[in-house]
């Protein structure tokens, strides 16, 4: 690998490379655009001058594009794709014909907005404000395993005025993450005409209040880019924002400061007097011809060995009552002892002002120096969190329901499109939070997962569960989520009081758990709910109606036997969760596809917001308690 930006000061020679690049990159995405008939050339060729000093400067090769040592370079506004790819494919990262043939086609990687997995391209981007916390991400993951290298977030004027940004400068200082540089396009051009208009955002001040260094150069001046941020580099006693005063549509006359450029593409003739302009040969139908019969496949994101000693599983007995968020803090804080022991992958923590309520002030009594504190900042805490889990350390973000899958539900999206290995870890679900009220009750949050393709979910059914799946989801890679209540429940026995998830017990994603085996009535049930559904089953039995009672752990993926269990028989989905989201439409989705029909089928759960109030006393007014349920069966077999 080369060193970043190892010349001293930039040579004449190196000077007149980058403008010629600088020419022949401009050509590129006007030929590109114009072949898709959509994209964004005009921020692209303002933000080109910048993509090519750092990527022909970072520490980063095209014939070994994913070295574990390599510079991040996180493009933050991913609109400016066609830029990105035209910079990446003239310095060897790819053939740029490729690029051009294939941009915005259906059967091409080189997407509207830049991919993860295409050689140079480290974050899938595009919804504007995320780069820096990504960035961040990826900065803490160096620092973590000790690595040294980079990380450059290139970002645009207008996103500037999102929060998450302000959130992520802020992370960024307060955990010293000099090992950031930001690289802002200020072309002041946006949709909606002039930035400054649109949304006024004082950069330099926002950035300086937050304690960074700040720069302001020519962004098309090559040199004035390269001694900022050869300045930046070498002066790490605080990140730096380096501010690019840019023109849109920067190379072409017609096109300078139209911020009609910004998301459209030049017709055939305005693409030949623009090319002509440049000095680039028109050879734009010879892309539009290639393009009828252009294919070629995605490149593959290669997860990295997940390597986690998890120890010896905790054991709850059958006379306590144990919080599932207890058994979580517990089993993490046992897994970061046992793992350090071993020196396996790293984990870590990120939280967001609840370490005491989530438990994962456990984690940190025993790892204090992989606990990172983001305050009340939720939707960068995510992406940062995602980021980190996709650079070799298992991450881990703790946080209540509505904030760590409802309020971030767009940075889960993003993560799960970037393939990363967050494990999060949703507690207070349902109307187990309570007196809290509706405004934290998250009884949506199956529904909501379930939208987001890749995201496993676990909703475990108590202590003794919750521990396994911990220890599962800690060495197993992808996205997971679990989903824990607030309040202390029973550990579940099996008919003759022995505990049902005993010592031998193994987790398996995919299963279900047959608590209760009945005759004519099949009670579906998860989470802090198993339990009642458990002794509603006991207590029917003395009146001599026997029930079948299933445990569902992980609702996204069912084993084929409970079909057995729904045919023909009475099926009742038990749930405290939003019953037209949750098991209540899970289940009889089964049913129909794998064509096990019930008799008759109810749900009960959530059918609307409820009130503030004592658990038991909700759950008895939503018909979630042991009473209501028997009940419902009663009325049901009669």
């Amino acid at each position: 690998m080369k060193k970043r930006f190892s010349y001293e000061k930039l040579p004449e020679e190196e000077i007149k490379r980058l403008k010629e690049l600088g020419r022949r990159c401009r050509g590129d995405i006007i030929k590109m655009t114009t072949v898709a008939d959509s994209g964004h050339p005009g921020g692209s060729m303002s933000s080109i001058d910048i993509y090519l000093t750092v990527f022909s400067n970072a520490n980063i090769d095209p014939k070994d594009p994913w070295n574990s040592s390599r510079d991040r370079i996180i493009v933050s506004h991913g609109h400016t794709s066609p830029g990105v790819y035209a910079t990446l494919g003239e310095l060897g990262f790819f053939k740029v014909e490729d690029a051009i043939a294939g941009f915005r086609y259906y059967d091409s990687p080189f997407e509207g907005h830049i991919t993860r997995g295409i050689p140079g391209v480290e974050w899938t981007t595009g919804n504007l404000g995320q780069g820096l916390s990504a960035a961040c991400g990826m900065a803490l993951a160096a620092k973590i395993q000790g690595l040294d290298y980079h990380v450059f977030a290139l970002m645009s004027d207008a996103e500037q005025a999102k929060g998450q940004v302000a959130e992520a400068r802020r992370f960024a200082k307060k955990f010293g993450l000099s090992n950031v540089t930001v690289v802002i396009d200020y072309n002041d051009a946006q949709i909606s005409g002039h930035a400054r208009n649109v949304m006024f955002v004082d950069i330099k001040a926002g950035y300086e209040s937050d304690g960074w260094r700040t720069i302001e150069v020519d962004g098309h001046d090559y040199v004035q880019l390269y001694d900022a941020i050869k300045y930046a580099i070498e002066n790490q006693d605080k990140p730096t924002a380096i501010i690019a005063r840019t023109i849109m549509g920067k190379g072409v006359s017609f096109m300078e400061d139209d911020v009609a450029y910004h998301g459209k593409a030049l017709s055939l003739e305005e693409a030949d007097k623009a090319l002509k302009e440049l000095g680039i040969e028109n050879d734009i139908q010879k892309y539009l011809e290639r393009r009828k019969s252009f294919s070629m496949p995605h490149f593959e994101i290669k997860p990295y060995e997940v390597r986690v000693e998890v120890g010896k599983a905790r054991f709850y007995k059958a006379d306590q009552q144990v919080a599932n968020r207890d058994a979580f803090g517990h089993a993490l804080a046992d897994i970061a002892v046992e793992n350090a022991k071993s020196n396996g992958t790293p984990i870590a923590v990120i939280d967001c002002d609840l370490k005491p309520s989530t438990k994962t002030d456990l984690f940190e009594r025993v790892s204090p120096d992989l606990f990172f504190q983001a305050g009340v900042q939720e939707h960068n805490a995510a992406t940062v969190a995602g980021a980190l889990s996709s650079q070799g350390v298992v991450t881990f973000f703790a946080d209540f329901g509505v904030f760590g899958i409802d309020e971030t539900y767009n940075q889960q999206r993003l993560n799960d499109i970037n393939h990363t290995n967050l494990k999060l870890v949703v507690t207070h679900v349902g109307t187990d939070v309570g007196e809290d009220g509706k405004t934290h009750h998250c009884i949506d949050y199956i529904g909501a997962l379930r939208n987001i393709y890749n995201f496993k979910l676990i909703v475990p059914q108590d202590g003794n569960q919750t521990d396994r799946a911990v220890r599962f989801m800690a060495r197993s890679w992808g996205n997971y989520a679990l989903a824990v209540g607030r309040s202390k429940i029973p550990v579940i026995t099996k008919e003759d009081g022995n505990v049902f998830f005993d010592e031998n017990y193994k987790f398996v994603y995919g299963e279900c758990d047959l608590f209760r085996k009945g005759e004519k009535v099949t009670i579906f049930s998860t989470g802090q709910t198993s339990h009642i559904a458990v002794k509603a089953a006991d207590e029917l039995l003395k009146e001599g109606i026997k029930v079948t009672v299933i445990g569902v752990p992980t609702p996204f993926e069912l084993p084929k036997w409970i079909g057995e269990y729904i045919s023909s028989k009475y099926v009742i989905t038990f749930e405290d969760h939003n019953a037209n989201t949750g098991l209540g439409s899970i289940i009889p989705q089964f049913a129909v596809e794998n064509g096990v029909y019930p008799k008759k089928f109810v749900k009960l759960g959530l059918l609307d917001y409820t009130r503030s109030g004592a658990v038991k006393d909700l759950y008895r007014i939503e018909g979630l308690d042991a009473e209501s349920l028997k009940k419902k069966v009663r009325e049901i077999v009669k």
